[in-house]
Protein backbone atom coordinates (compact mmCIF):
# COMPACT_ATOMS: atom_id res chain seq x y z
CA UNK A 1 0.00 0.00 0.00
CA UNK A 2 1.33 3.45 -0.95
CA UNK A 3 1.15 5.69 2.12
CA UNK A 4 2.10 8.72 0.02
CA UNK A 5 -1.22 8.79 -1.81
CA UNK A 6 -3.75 11.46 -0.86
CA UNK A 7 -6.97 10.29 0.77
CA UNK A 8 -9.36 8.60 -1.65
CA UNK A 9 -11.69 11.60 -1.94
CA UNK A 10 -8.76 13.71 -3.18
CA UNK A 11 -7.82 11.28 -5.97
CA UNK A 12 -10.63 12.36 -8.31
CA UNK A 13 -13.85 10.87 -9.56
CA UNK A 14 -14.35 7.13 -9.58
CA UNK A 15 -15.25 5.64 -12.94
CA UNK A 16 -18.77 4.21 -13.21
CA UNK A 17 -19.93 5.73 -9.89
CA UNK A 18 -22.90 8.12 -10.19
CA UNK A 19 -21.92 11.71 -9.37
CA UNK A 20 -24.19 12.02 -6.34
CA UNK A 21 -22.76 8.82 -4.85
CA UNK A 22 -19.07 9.68 -5.33
CA UNK A 23 -18.71 10.80 -1.66
CA UNK A 24 -20.16 7.52 -0.36
CA UNK A 25 -17.91 5.46 -2.64
CA UNK A 26 -14.86 7.53 -1.66
CA UNK A 27 -15.62 7.02 2.03
CA UNK A 28 -16.09 3.28 1.64
CA UNK A 29 -12.84 2.91 -0.30
CA UNK A 30 -11.04 4.95 2.37
CA UNK A 31 -12.48 2.69 5.07
CA UNK A 32 -11.24 -0.36 3.15
CA UNK A 33 -7.73 1.07 2.84
CA UNK A 34 -7.66 2.13 6.48
CA UNK A 35 -8.79 -1.27 7.78
CA UNK A 36 -6.02 -2.90 5.74
CA UNK A 37 -3.48 -0.38 7.02
CA UNK A 38 -4.44 -0.65 10.69
CA UNK A 39 -4.78 -4.43 10.81
CA UNK A 40 -1.63 -5.34 8.90
CA UNK A 41 0.68 -7.08 11.37
CA UNK A 42 -1.87 -6.72 14.16
CA UNK A 43 -1.15 -9.36 16.82
CA UNK A 44 -3.85 -12.02 16.64
CA UNK A 45 -3.74 -12.63 20.39
CA UNK A 46 -5.08 -9.08 20.86
CA UNK A 47 -7.98 -9.43 18.41
CA UNK A 48 -10.63 -9.82 21.13
CA UNK A 49 -9.04 -7.68 23.87
CA UNK A 50 -11.32 -4.91 25.17
CA UNK A 51 -9.17 -2.04 26.43
CA UNK A 52 -10.99 0.00 29.08
CA UNK A 53 -14.03 -2.24 28.50
CA UNK A 54 -14.51 -0.88 24.97
CA UNK A 55 -15.23 -2.92 21.85
CA UNK A 56 -12.48 -5.17 20.52
CA UNK A 57 -10.78 -4.94 17.15
CA UNK A 58 -12.58 -8.18 16.24
CA UNK A 59 -15.96 -6.66 17.04
CA UNK A 60 -15.31 -3.58 14.90
CA UNK A 61 -14.23 -5.73 11.98
CA UNK A 62 -17.32 -7.95 12.25
CA UNK A 63 -19.58 -4.93 12.68
CA UNK A 64 -18.15 -3.18 9.61
CA UNK A 65 -19.11 -6.18 7.49
CA UNK A 66 -22.50 -6.59 9.13
CA UNK A 67 -23.52 -2.94 8.84
CA UNK A 68 -22.64 -2.85 5.16
CA UNK A 69 -24.68 -5.99 4.58
CA UNK A 70 -27.69 -4.66 6.48
CA UNK A 71 -27.65 -1.22 4.84
CA UNK A 72 -27.41 -2.77 1.37
CA UNK A 73 -30.38 -4.99 2.17
CA UNK A 74 -32.48 -2.05 3.36
CA UNK A 75 -31.40 0.06 0.35
CA UNK A 76 -32.68 -2.73 -1.88
CA UNK A 77 -36.04 -2.47 -0.10
CA UNK A 78 -35.76 -5.89 1.53
CA UNK A 79 -36.10 -7.05 5.14
CA UNK A 80 -33.22 -8.71 6.93
CA UNK A 81 -32.96 -12.48 6.70
CA UNK A 82 -32.59 -14.89 9.61
CA UNK A 83 -28.93 -15.31 8.58
CA UNK A 84 -28.41 -11.56 8.94
CA UNK A 85 -30.08 -11.54 12.36
CA UNK A 86 -27.82 -14.43 13.41
CA UNK A 87 -24.74 -12.56 12.17
CA UNK A 88 -25.82 -9.46 14.12
CA UNK A 89 -26.32 -11.55 17.26
CA UNK A 90 -22.79 -12.93 16.91
CA UNK A 91 -20.97 -9.64 16.30
CA UNK A 92 -18.32 -9.48 19.00
CA UNK A 93 -18.30 -13.22 19.61
CA UNK A 94 -14.64 -14.36 19.64
CA UNK A 95 -15.67 -17.95 18.92
CA UNK A 96 -16.73 -16.99 15.39
CA UNK A 97 -13.31 -15.78 14.15
CA UNK A 98 -9.81 -16.35 15.40
CA UNK A 99 -7.70 -14.45 12.88
CA UNK A 100 -7.44 -11.02 11.35
CA UNK A 101 -7.63 -12.59 7.88
CA UNK A 102 -10.87 -14.41 8.70
CA UNK A 103 -12.37 -10.99 9.48
CA UNK A 104 -10.78 -8.86 6.76
CA UNK A 105 -11.67 -11.16 3.86
CA UNK A 106 -15.47 -10.97 4.42
CA UNK A 107 -15.14 -7.20 4.95
CA UNK A 108 -13.28 -6.75 1.65
CA UNK A 109 -15.84 -8.90 -0.14
CA UNK A 110 -18.77 -6.96 1.33
CA UNK A 111 -17.02 -3.69 0.45
CA UNK A 112 -16.71 -4.79 -3.18
CA UNK A 113 -20.41 -5.68 -3.17
CA UNK A 114 -21.27 -2.26 -1.73
CA UNK A 115 -19.28 -0.51 -4.45
CA UNK A 116 -21.05 -2.56 -7.13
CA UNK A 117 -24.42 -1.61 -5.63
CA UNK A 118 -23.43 2.06 -5.65
CA UNK A 119 -22.17 1.77 -9.21
CA UNK A 120 -25.48 0.27 -10.32
CA UNK A 121 -27.77 2.61 -8.39
CA UNK A 122 -29.49 5.03 -10.76
CA UNK A 123 -29.49 8.60 -9.42
CA UNK A 124 -33.23 8.79 -10.13
CA UNK A 125 -33.83 6.21 -7.36
CA UNK A 126 -31.84 7.95 -4.61
CA UNK A 127 -34.83 9.64 -2.97
CA UNK A 128 -37.02 6.55 -3.02
CA UNK A 129 -38.37 5.74 0.41
CA UNK A 130 -37.01 2.77 2.32
CA UNK A 131 -37.58 1.50 5.83
CA UNK A 132 -35.15 0.28 8.45
CA UNK A 133 -35.62 -2.49 10.98
CA UNK A 134 -38.64 -4.09 12.50
CA UNK A 135 -40.04 -0.68 13.40
CA UNK A 136 -39.82 0.31 9.73
CA UNK A 137 -38.14 3.62 10.49
CA UNK A 138 -38.08 5.99 7.50
CA UNK A 139 -35.08 6.45 5.24
CA UNK A 140 -34.20 6.67 1.54
CA UNK A 141 -31.84 4.85 -0.79
CA UNK A 142 -29.31 7.70 -0.56
CA UNK A 143 -29.72 7.88 3.21
CA UNK A 144 -28.91 4.20 3.59
CA UNK A 145 -25.92 4.31 1.25
CA UNK A 146 -24.49 7.35 3.02
CA UNK A 147 -25.14 5.80 6.41
CA UNK A 148 -23.25 2.70 5.30
CA UNK A 149 -20.28 4.93 4.46
CA UNK A 150 -20.35 7.17 7.53
CA UNK A 151 -21.05 4.34 9.96
CA UNK A 152 -18.17 2.39 8.46
CA UNK A 153 -15.87 5.34 9.05
CA UNK A 154 -17.05 5.71 12.62
CA UNK A 155 -16.01 2.14 13.34
CA UNK A 156 -12.75 2.45 11.43
CA UNK A 157 -11.90 5.39 13.70
CA UNK A 158 -12.70 3.33 16.77
CA UNK A 159 -10.71 0.42 15.35
CA UNK A 160 -7.71 2.73 14.85
CA UNK A 161 -7.81 3.89 18.46
CA UNK A 162 -8.23 0.35 19.79
CA UNK A 163 -5.37 -0.96 17.63
CA UNK A 164 -3.15 1.92 18.77
CA UNK A 165 -3.94 1.43 22.46
CA UNK A 166 -3.41 -2.32 22.30
CA UNK A 167 -0.16 -2.08 20.36
CA UNK A 168 1.23 0.68 22.60
CA UNK A 169 0.10 -1.04 25.77
CA UNK A 170 1.86 -4.19 24.68
CA UNK A 171 4.89 -2.36 23.22
CA UNK A 172 4.54 -3.78 19.70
Amino acid sequence: MNNNKPEVWLRGSLAKIPALLQPAAHALLQAKEDVEKYTTDFPEQLLWEKPAGRASVGFHMQHLTGVLDRMLTYAAGKPLSETQFEYLKNEGNPETHSSVKSLTEPFKSKMEEALKVIENTPEATLTEKRTVGRKKLPSTVIGLLFHAAEHSHRHVGQLLVTVSVLKEGNRF
